[in-house]
């Protein structure tokens, strides 16, 4: 009886732990989206809400780069606006409105908004040259930087056919990067009466200085949904240039991966997830992922398993609505190029009452899972995590025992 007992608790947790792998390992995967005929490297700058959308710029088989929009394995080339070059550098959250800058037959680069295979010309603010970095969830509302009629570039905010010029902080020069899911919220780098560039948000009118990291200049690249959350990139006392995120009028470092620099680019709707390049220990540039409550992980170690021997994820660029789907620029070693990808990182940890194989029941099955994963770390556990902290410990044991029975 013993016997067949042990084979029994063996087998079940045998059972569970194959589940959870095979749960595991098909919610994650890294695409590498190759490049357009007869080019040689792509780089990815914008991805939608549910990852199913990616564009960026890719060279063609004359050597000139191209806005382009992915999505089902396809690189769309999108084309200019009567020039040579372009690249896309924002993208909607349902994929449909593709934003980023491109020449016109007169050589000059312009800001463009792309929907239904149609690239418009956004102009500029009197000056000759604009570029679109971002765009609102519904595509209504596109933000970026043009030149005006003295030649300085401003930020501007366009929408309903205007061009809004957003001013400076009391300089003359304004760039915007971002904005949030409903328009209102423009983030970026502006001078102040110094000429000093300086990380902003702009709401209403008003646009507000968010300071440094103790050193003189910053900028903001990635604004949260609510536009309560921005991330970029500040100097620091010491002259170092670091990755920060803003919250409630503080700036935090986010640190490095064990070396000086780092940018933040990208952030989730919530403002959880935060995605960028940093240095490591060896001076190397990487993609990295940083999590609240303060954790930077190397993308290129969480998710080594899905990488070909010599291929690297350089840059994390942009990240999904979820935080789930984070794109950039890496190198595949497989093709030997520098390639555009798109990591999905698997479902994101969601607390539960314990019922860890989610059947309904809490049962002898979530037991078994828990106590075999228990004093597992990691930001991919699973819904073994049951409480979402990063680790098998008491805590998710003692969740599932106190509703033990329920729904069963």
């Amino acid at each position: 009886m013993k016997h067949w007992a042990q084979n029994g608790l063996k087998a079940l947790t045998s059972a569970c732990v194959l589940s959870m792998m095979a749960t595991v390992a098909w919610s994650q995967s890294l695409t590498w989206l190759g490049v357009l005929p007869g080019g040689g490297w792509s780089w990815a700058y914008g991805v939608s809400g549910v990852g199913a959308v990616v564009v960026g710029g890719a060279q063609n088989a004359a050597g000139q780069e191209r806005a382009f929009r992915w999505q089902n394995g396809v690189m769309q080339n999108l084309g200019t606006l009567g020039g040579d070059e372009s690249r896309a550098l924002g993208v909607s959250a349902n994929g449909a409105v593709v934003v980023g800058w491109a020449q016109n037959v007169a050589g000059q680069q312009r800001a463009f908004r792309w929907q239904n295979n149609v690239m418009r010309d956004l102009g500029t603010l009197g000056g000759d040259w604009s570029v679109a970095y971002g765009v609102s969830a519904d595509g209504s509302v596109v933000v970026g930087g043009a030149t005006n009629a003295a030649g300085r570039q401003r930020a501007f905010r366009w929408q309903n056919n205007v061009m809004r010029d957003l001013g400076t902080l009391g300089g003359g020069w304004s760039v915007a990067y971002g904005v949030s899911a409903n328009g209102v919220v423009v983030v970026g780098g502006a001078t102040n009466a110094a000429e000093q560039w300086r990380a902003f948000r702009w709401e209403n009118g008003v646009m507000r200085d968010l300071g440094t990291l103790g050193g003189t200049w910053s900028w903001a690249y990635g604004v949260s949904a609510d536009g309560s959350v921005v991330v970029g990139r500040a100097f620091n006392a010491a002259g170092r240039e670091r990755a920060f995120r803003w919250e409630n009028g503080v700036m935090r470092d986010l640190g490095t991966l064990g070396g000086t620099w780092s940018w933040a680019y990208g952030v989730s709707a919530d403002g959880s997830v935060v995605v960028g390049w940093a240095e490591n220990a060896a001076g190397q540039g990487r993609a990295f992922r940083w999590t609240a409550p303060g954790r930077m992980e190397d993308l290129n170690t969480t998710y080594a398993s899905l990488l070909t021997n010599g291929s690297v994820l350089s840059v994390a660029i942009a990240i999904s609505l979820d935080g789930r789907y984070i794109v950039g620029i890496g190198r595949n070693a497989a093709t030997n190029r520098t390639e555009a990808f798109l990591l999905d990182t698997g479902p994101r940890c969601t607390a539960h009452n314990g019922d860890v194989d989610n059947n309904g029941c809490v049962d002898d099955a979530d037991l078994l899972a828990v106590l075999f994963a228990f004093g597992s770390t990691g930001s991919n556990l699973g819904r073994v995590d049951v409480n979402c902290d990063r680790v098998v410990d008491d805590a998710d044991l003692l969740t599932v025992l106190f509703n033990f029975g329920n729904g069963c």
